[in-house]
């Protein structure tokens, strides 16, 4: 009986520190710098070429090289791409679903109109949902940030 106790805290101690891993690429994230993606997001301009940190959950990550990830923001429908040189970090992709912080550079990407049409349409096809390049009446400018570091926290 007492094997079996010792067993059973064994496993439960082994799932609770399971449930804290944490694994790091580059520096790793800088927590003192954190600055909600929605804020970013909201002006953008405030945050070009300084160093913050942004957090959210992975909803997608690069399945040739796992040199970007996706992380939702804490507003719905909103994500911003953390983007690295192929070969320079290698975001898992089964970290879907976990939390990230990624510290890093924020840049924005300029498109013109026919660059905007083809990201919005492979945007819409990757999403399975349709998409009307008519709808779009101008260029557009896009933001990801640059990491030197990203943590990403495992909660399973």
């Amino acid at each position: 009986m007492k094997k079996t106790l010792n067993l059973i805290l064994l496993i439960l101690f082994c799932s609770s520190v399971y449930a804290q891993e944490e694994r790091s690429f580059g520096e790793g994230a800088k927590m003192d710098k954190l600055v909600p993606i929605s804020t970013v997001l909201a002006s953008p301009n405030n945050y070009l070429e300084k160093e913050i940190t942004v957090a959210g959950t992975i909803v997608s990550v690069c399945s040739k090289r796992g040199c970007w990830m996706k992380l939702a923001s804490d507003k719905k429908f909103q994500t911003m791409r953390i983007k690295v040189r192929d070969g320079d970090m290698v975001f898992p992709f089964n970290a879907k679903g976990q939390t990230a912080y990624a510290t890093g550079i924020l840049k924005p990407i300029e498109l013109t109109k026919e660059k905007a049409i083809a990201y919005l349409s492979h945007l819409a096809q990757e999403a399975k949902e349709k998409f009307d390049p008519e709808s779009v009446t101008g260029g557009m400018t896009i933001y990801q940030l640059s990491p030197n570091g990203v943590t990403i926290k495992y909660a399973n």
